[in-house]
């Protein structure tokens, strides 16, 4: 498993870490490690997904998404 952090634009409350914890959680080769306003800690199988991948479910939640440097 690799780790990576995505920064996360336009979260602001609860909801907001429920709808990207589900989008997180849906996705197959995905650990969500933890999820708080305007970041994410995940874990990934890179066989399964990556890290595009990760951001692209976040995007799709409704939220602005880029992988940390």
């Amino acid at each position: 498993m690799e780790q990576v952090t995505i920064h996360i634009n336009g979260m602001s409350c609860g909801h907001c870490l429920n709808a990207v914890n589900t989008a997180l959680s849906a996705l197959a080769g995905v650990a969500v490690g933890s999820v708080i306003i305007g970041r994410a800690e995940v874990s990934y199988d890179p066989g399964v997904t990556d890290p595009a991948q990760i951001v692209a479910a976040i995007e799709e939640a409704g939220y602005g998404a880029l992988v940390a440097a």
